[in-house]
């Protein structure tokens, strides 16, 4: 017990430490800080090092060079903040070790798991009964629901893909926004479809795909949509083209990474409107939800052609009534990922997830409002939690992102939109407060007004 208590008091000390100093930090790590790590470059030593000098050194050269997520300034990607909840579950999950792959391996994960399959379902507003499987990440997600649906696409073409493989198959169609996230277009080659035989469609001003443009659609045709773009947070008319789809007998994934949390929100719902009438949906608990790294989610209506797409089989597999989690990813080891979710849903409940969704796109509106109070270009709309500027020009703009990047105020990442450079902002962490977007916003607007004085 003693080695166990030492060095998790040692963690303890370092994480806290870190936490009450993380508002404080740079958004992203000095160059002097990142000089640091080069502490860590060495060879494999020889022989061991006592466990309390490593978790010293990890703490003395990788804290400084930590982005700082879980403070308040940083806008970069779509990289949500950290309930204290989460963490905490984490910790604890993570004392546990527990192996989620089977009900067997871990009764207490297969029924926190089990729980927030029926939880997110209602806080989505899906029906009873959808499948979840919880995974790396939502591009995971994708390839998981992609899998399901490339096999039942061909299963009812008269094609079992699993007895009789790819080569030979039946064509099928994919339809893609032109706005389609990159981590779709992996998934789709990693399932074997090649770029000639995915159809595109063009988007209009905000990245949302044109209804208009959409290929006539059939039961061979698996229809991607988008519900928040990664750069705009625009959705796709889902409610047109999911009836569009079912009527035509199309199977349709929505990739809500961060977007499909709208749902919980009765300010925002109408961006999903018809969610429910997809087959399956991908989305991440670490965005938007802010509960910590490594917990994507992946949903499908189909839960008998998800588990066909995935299930491993195996002697020495020993599945049982209670729910095998490995059912539902393309892994069969892995952290009990359940955990954290459950204890984030828990302390929300569907009142605070509500809250916490309506708050991070009132803080981008007024985010976005003071920028252009300031002269910068809006370049969209503010449709969710994120959005786009932009200054007069591309250099002006790229110059102004670098300015901002190198600041220690804030942090936000660039992007190209309909053939121009923007800067792109996210506001996805629970820790942004009011002070720290006047802090951004007054940045801003001093290196605007040095580049036109």
């Amino acid at each position: 017990m003693e080695p166990y208590q030492s060095l998790l008091d040692q963690a303890k000390r370092y994480a806290l430490a870190y936490m009450h100093q993380v508002r404080d930090m740079p958004p992203y790590p000095s160059e002097k800080s990142l000089d640091g790590l080069e502490t860590l470059e060495e060879d494999l030593p020889r022989s061991g090092t006592e466990p309390s000098a490593v978790l010293e050194l990890l703490r003395a050269a990788g804290e400084n060079g930590t982005t700082a997520q879980t403070g308040g300034r940083y806008f970069g990607f779509v990289n949500g903040g950290l309930l204290p909840v989460a963490q905490a579950a984490e910790w604890l999950a993570d004392t546990w070790n527990q192996n989620g792959a089977l009900a067997v391996m871990s009764p207490v994960t297969a029924k926190i798991e089990s729980v927030c399959e029926r939880w997110i379902a209602d806080l989505f507003g899906l029906e009873r009964g959808t499948a979840m499987g919880l995974v790396t990440g939502s591009s995971n997600a994708i390839i998981c629901a992609l899998a399901a649906a490339r096999n039942e696409l061909l299963n009812r073409q008269g094609w079992n893909i699993s007895e009789r493989g790819f080569r030979g198959a039946p064509r099928i169609r994919v339809v893609i926004s032109a706005e389609a996230h990159s981590s779709v277009k992996a998934g789709l080659s990693i399932l074997g479809f090649g770029t000639e035989e995915i159809e595109t469609v063009p988007t209009d001003e905000l990245g949302r795909i044109e209804i208009g443009s959409v290929p006539k659609l059939d039961r061979r045709t698996l229809l991607i949509l988008q519900a928040g773009n990664v750069n705009g947070g625009s959705f796709d008319p889902i409610c047109a083209l999911c009836e569009l789809a079912e009527t035509a007998g199309a199977w349709v994934h929505i990739d809500g990474a961060f977007g499909l949390w709208a749902a919980a929100s009765k300010k925002h719902r109408m961006l999903t409107k018809g969610i429910e009438k997809a087959d399956s949906w991908s989305a991440d608990a670490h965005k938007t939800l802010n509960a910590g790294y490594d917990c994507g989610i992946v949903l499908c209506r189909h839960r008998e052609a998800l588990v066909a797409a995935l299930q491993a089989a195996g002697s020495y597999i020993q599945y049982g009534e209670q729910r095998d989690g490995m059912l539902y990813t393309t892994e069969m080891s892995r952290r009990a990922r359940g955990i954290p979710l459950w204890a984030a849903l828990k302390t929300l409940g569907a009142d605070g997830v509500e809250k916490l969704v309506d708050t991070l796109c009132e803080n981008a509106e007024y985010f976005a409002k003071k920028l252009r109070e300031s002269g910068y270009i809006l370049v969209n709309p503010v449709i969710f939690n994120q959005f786009m500027v932009a200054g007069r020009t591309d250099t002006e703009t790229e110059n102004i992102l670098r300015a901002v990047q190198s600041s220690g105020v804030c942090w936000c990442s660039g992007s190209r939109w309909k053939g121009k450079s923007v800067i792109r902002i996210s506001v996805c962490s629970h820790a942004t407060t009011r002070e720290d977007i006047d802090r951004s916003a007054e940045l801003f607007k001093k290196i605007r007004d040095e580049l036109h004085p």
